[in-house]
């Protein structure tokens, strides 16, 4: 394992897109401390930011990174690795794991917006909440999260799985508004409330919502009441309302909405008589 040990608190944002066992993997100590990045616009090497520290190998082959200190201003980190994990102690930056094509990143407290974005396989778990743009595509793109798995033990802001095409985000606290917008496939379960506009635009893909939602957009049709759900397998009791949409955009989405906690969605009922 390679231990990462912040020398002083943050003041600038820092690049920390060479922080992945990719980079890391078969280097020695030194060759990692001269590892360029930068603190705003000051030029730097890793040495310079952290007490870089080795200890014995464990028996898996995989690189092993931890990250020590508040790194909630560090950017980037895990940014297209492939392999091995990572795992922060405290707080993440924004844009972790962005690209991800495999292996797991692990953060104890929360992370800053854009986890996940664009990731195409692997594992983010974070212990605490996330910011915007869970699993999006940046702007100006159309390419979201395209597989994997985005674990969030806390609550989660806006636009999340903005374009998502393929993969998991399980959400166990509250999402924001515009959750699965401009959606194509893959999976959002949300296992507490959401903010409202879930699904819009949305193509395709599965939207799970077990807690309370202000209203459903008008260009969904409720289908029917499920008693239950699958996510990735695992059952999910409901009831359920199920809508399709977005129909503005001929799309064929599935939100489910949990029928006990929206007793003012009840007038949807009428319409599967």
């Amino acid at each position: 394992m390679i231990t990462l040990k912040l020398k002083h608190p943050l003041k600038a944002p820092v690049d920390g897109q060479c922080i992945t066992p990719d980079t890391f993997a078969e280097k020695p100590i030194r060759k990692i401390a001269r590892l360029q990045t930068w603190e705003g616009n000051r030029e730097r090497n890793l040495g310079q930011l952290f007490k870089i520290e080795h200890s014995t190998k464990s028996s898996s082959e995989d690189t092993v990174i931890r990250i020590q200190g508040d790194a909630r201003k560090i950017r980037r980190i895990g940014a297209r690795m492939s392999t091995g994990r990572i795992i922060i102690d405290g707080y993440a930056g924004m844009h972790l794991g962005e690209e991800m094509e495999g292996g797991t990143i692990t953060v104890a407290g929360s992370a800053g917006s854009w986890a996940g974005c664009m990731m195409e396989n692997g594992i983010i778990q974070i212990r605490g909440d996330a910011g915007d743009y869970v699993g999006a595509a940046y702007r100006g793109s159309t390419r979201g999260m395209n597989g994997g798995k985005i674990v969030i033990q806390g609550n989660v802001g806006n636009e999340v799985g903005c374009f998502m095409r393929k993969g998991l985000i399980r959400i166990h606290g509250n999402v924001g508004q515009f959750a699965g917008i401009h959606m194509k496939d893959g999976t959002i379960f949300v296992q507490q409330n959401s903010k409202g506009r879930a699904g819009a635009q949305m193509k395709g893909g599965k939207v799970v919502i077990c807690g309370h939602i202000p209203s459903i957009l008008p260009s969904f049709t409720v289908d029917s009441v499920r008693p239950k759900v699958k996510v990735e397998g695992e059952v999910v009791e409901g009831p359920f309302y199920r809508f399709i949409g977005d129909l503005a955009e001929r799309g064929s989405g599935k939100l489910f909405v949990s029928q006990l906690q929206n007793p003012h969605l009840k007038l949807y009922e009428k319409y599967l008589e």
